[in-house]
């Protein structure tokens, strides 16, 4: 080939690469594509997940200690009461599985959160009009938000939802998992903690399954996974729970970090959590993170384009659990 040839051919490969580069991009926003590709070519292993611990070494989460997950857990951002982290994760398939998680990694997050600093709440929309974890941390100016009851075909919240200390939606079946504030206070886990813990719920959602309490997961989480919910799937999985100090602890899919429900539920034991529930998940699960860089975004799923394919349609939510830094004390004084 003539240099001059080369040189045609280069003129013309620069402008398509860009062109391609800028289509991946605007993909990968929209649809999360580099996480979907690892979340599709993992999801029939049975393999069990792993964690890169500091060693550099990958284990199950049954290998690894409560310690050797404290330090695994790599910083993203900590300010006070709030603590954002992650865990390197990959989960063992075949070529292509590991070809995906090779190029584009998986990942899940972990976000702790003080209620002595931090107020916690359902938010939504009037007449509970779908919307984002964005839309909602923008609207209420919160620190972190993430979905929180199911939805059904039409958009409406099952499960009852409380805000401002009045119910605003009626309870769905007997499902067994919720998140609650009473005094001030926020709880996650199983539904007996609504009489366990007393007074009047001031906010709240019905949400399903609880997975965990006093430190003990549920039978039903190894036994019957499958039984009551689709348990032993590999997907985006959200959990919430809280420590015995009431520390709130959110273990969360993150990049490519899919989970079946009995690793969410072992990674939140060795994280130390006594109460936890599950928390909408798949391709509903969208969460925001304020940090000191702007505010951190992740959706499972397009949430913002209205097309009608229903692999790519728009998944946006009535129901939020929002989280509000508390305003500064102000203590008076007199001078003389």
């Amino acid at each position: 080939m003539s240099e001059k040839k080369r040189g045609c051919l280069r003129k013309l490969l620069l402008p398509a690469f860009i062109g391609v580069l800028l289509v991946w991009l605007v993909v990968e926003h929209f649809f999360n594509v580099n996480s979907n590709l690892v979340a599709v070519a993992v999801r029939e292993s049975r393999q069990p997940l792993q964690i890169l611990s500091k060693r550099g070494e990958w284990k199950p989460a049954t290998g690894l200690t409560p310690g050797d997950f404290a330090a695994a857990l790599i910083e993203r951002h900590e300010e006070p009461g709030m603590r954002w982290s992650t865990l390197k994760v990959r989960r063992p398939g075949g070529f292509l599985a590991n070809a995906a998680q090779r190029v584009f990694g998986a990942e899940l997050h972990v976000v702790t959160l003080s209620p002595e600093r931090f107020d916690f709440m359902t938010t939504f929309q009037p007449k509970f009009t779908l919307t984002t974890a964005r839309e909602r941390m923008d609207d209420g100016n919160l620190w972190f938000s993430i979905t929180a009851n199911f939805r059904d075909p039409k958009g409406r919240p099952m499960g009852w939802v409380y805000h401002e200390g009045k119910q605003v939606n009626p309870p769905f079946g007997d499902w067994s998992g919720c998140f609650f504030v009473k005094d001030g206070r926020p709880w996650f886990g199983p539904k007996s903690l609504l009489n366990d813990v007393p007074g009047l719920i001031q906010e709240g959602s019905q949400v399903y399954p609880s997975v965990m309490k006093n430190h003990t997961i549920f039978s039903y989480v190894e036994m019957k996974p499958d039984e009551y919910f689709d348990g032993t799937r590999v997907s985006y999985r959200a959990l919430g729970g809280m420590r015995q100090d009431g520390t709130i602890v959110f273990v969360l899919s993150g990049d490519g970090g899919v989970m079946n429900v009995g690793e969410v539920t072992e990674i939140a034991r060795k994280l130390d959590v006594q109460h936890a529930t599950l928390l909408d998940g798949g391709r509903a699960l969208q969460y925001s993170i304020r940090t000191d860089d702007g505010p951190w975004h992740f959706h499972a799923a397009n949430t913002e384009l209205p097309i009608q394919y229903k692999l790519l349609e728009r998944q946006r939510s009535p129901i939020y659990i929002g989280v509000r830094r508390k305003a500064p004390l102000i203590v008076s004084g007199t001078g003389k």
